[in-house]
């Protein structure tokens, strides 16, 4: 039942090139910092990430990205990382853009065994019809593009109305961070790091968390638990250093007040 390894690298030591990815976080907010440094010294590439996001330029998957390690990635916003949209626009990454709410849906299924769903998001739109560009190639013209997906007409409480069919998304390996974690795994997150970690760790086929603060199992109250030890197949204790680190993706601020003035 003891869950706790040694150090990042040994946790992600069995990531190869080609793996799939669903990693925590939003922008830079409850990222797995330390286990995705882990794999940029590891050198493994192609990978395939699902992520809300990649990350910035020089920090989280923008490290992966940077390095060209990234083969395709399923998100739902490009963000403020400019190397993300240059890869897309010249045809060396391969993106799946997907509504937001969806993608987490798809995580969530992925983790619950629930193969597909049906929703109301990008009924209408390219979404469901098909021909969203994943891939340009270097003329900027479109290779590769979004099929058409299926949809079907429901009956609801005020009318009948049509859905899209959206599939599930599993991973080789999902990675997040946690505030809290104990031996056995559980997990709590703090505020919104809470994000998309849990259903990243439910869809991921080995799911690994790094954690701020390791207790003994029976320290979390079970009530207080966000994830539980099921999903999680190993925890890496941070230390003090590596727990504190934790970066703003864009600092907004305004001129401080003068006192005296109204």
């Amino acid at each position: 039942m003891d869950k706790v390894v040694s150090s990042a690298a040994e946790a992600v030591a069995d990531v190869v090139e080609g793996s799939s990815l669903a990693v925590g976080g939003f922008g830079l907010c409850g990222i797995p910092s330390r286990l995705i440094l882990a794999l940029f010294d590891s050198g493994v590439g192609d990978l395939e990430v699902i992520s809300n996001n990649a990350g910035v330029d020089d920090w989280g998957l923008g490290l992966l990205l940077g390095a060209g390690r990234l083969r395709r990635v399923i998100a739902s916003y490009v963000g403020e990382n400019r190397e993300f949209a240059r890869q897309y626009l010249s045809g060396e990454l391969e993106v799946e853009l997907t509504p937001q709410g969806t993608l987490a849906e798809r995580m969530r299924a992925g983790g619950s065994g629930i193969p597909a769903f049906f929703t109301a998001s990008g009924v209408g739109t390219q979404v469901a019809d098909g021909g969203l560009p994943w891939r340009y190639d270097a003329s900027g013209s479109v290779a590769v593009a979004s099929p058409a997906k299926q949809t079907q007409t429901f009956a609801t409480r005020d009318g009948d109305h049509e859905f899209v069919l959206e599939r599930a998304l599993v991973a080789d390996f999902g990675l997040v961070r946690a505030r809290r974690g104990d031996r056995h795994g559980n997990l709590v997150f703090r505020d919104s790091a809470r994000n998309f970690n849990p259903l990243a760790a439910m869809c991921g086929v080995t799911a690994i968390a790094e954690v701020e603060e390791l207790v003994e199992p029976g320290a979390i109250d079970p009530n207080q638990v966000h994830l539980p030890g099921v999903f999680v197949h190993r925890v890496v204790p941070l230390t003090a250093d590596q727990a504190v680190e934790k970066r703003i993706e864009r600092r907004t601020v305004r001129p401080r007040r003068q006192e005296g003035a109204q």
